[in-house]
């Protein structure tokens, strides 16, 4: 077992949570039993990774998106009332890392998107907020468009969405896993073939037209589960507990 506190302090150290401006508190969110044996990760924490965390006998619950984000009702009320209500119930604490954990060179989701679909990372930029969270890099080899759309539904169990007008060859890349498909018209501007992220939204239809580039849409949920399970199987082999991921199924 390890201390609850210890191991909250090994995490924000690692993913040095205090050089990022968030959407949502980053670390500890909710406090449980102050020793972990077993730590549950999803992706949300949604009153169905809550149950199955409890099925599970977790002490401590890791998910990429928590609660009390930004511009939100901060009332503890209905559906969150009933999260927060079962996790103190189970004295189960909830951990949850946003954007730090996107952004970790090795356990963060785009360093784990990349490392399955076997992408080559040379390095990041932004969209000029002083923030560079999307990566860049190229492929093993050069692929047709339809050979990475296909690399993309068989590494990640769903279909992308494809847009766009680039060229027939797909040499260079960006991604950025998630919502962030408006690092497109930066990825775009410095001339890549394709840029990669989770959602996509009626504008970069257009862009990416317009641009000249590929915009592959491959989910929101199925580019983020990556960077949650390397930290849970991190924090296993550094403390000694266990860690079980659970995929709580979400097509978005």
């Amino acid at each position: 077992m390890v201390a609850l506190q210890s191991l909250v302090d090994y995490c924000d150290r690692l993913l040095d949570v205090g050089q990022f401006r968030d959407y949502c508190p980053n670390g500890l969110q909710v406090e449980g039993r102050a020793e972990v044996a077993r730590v549950v990760s999803g992706v949300t924490a949604s009153q169905a990774m809550i149950d199955a965390a409890i099925e599970h006998g977790a002490d401590l619950l890791l998910v990429h998106h928590g609660y009390f984000w930004k511009g939100e009702d901060p009332t503890l009320t209905g559906i969150k009332r009933r999260r927060v209500r079962t996790l103190l119930a189970q004295d189960i604490s909830l951990l949850a890392y946003h954007l730090p954990l996107d952004a970790h060179p090795e356990l963060g989701n785009n360093a784990r998107l990349a490392a399955r679909l076997g992408w080559l990372t040379e390095g990041c930029f932004g969209t000029g907020d002083g923030l560079e969270l999307a990566c860049y890099g190229r492929p093993q080899k050069p692929l047709a468009v339809q050979e990475m759309a296909a690399n993309l539904a068989a590494g990640l169990d769903r279909a992308p969405l494809l847009v766009g007008n680039g060229p027939a060859t797909i040499e260079t890349l960006g991604w950025c896993t998630g919502a962030a498909q408006s690092y497109l018209e930066a990825a775009a501007r410095r001339g890549l073939d394709a840029f990669v992220s989770g959602e996509i939204s009626e504008p970069s239809v257009h862009l990416a037209r317009e641009y000249g580039i590929h915009y592959f849409a491959a989910g929101h949920h199925a580019t983020e589960r990556y960077g949650v399970q390397a930290l849970g199987a991190h924090l296993a082999a550094h403390f000694g507990i266990q860690h079980i991921f659970v995929d709580i199924d979400n097509p978005v």
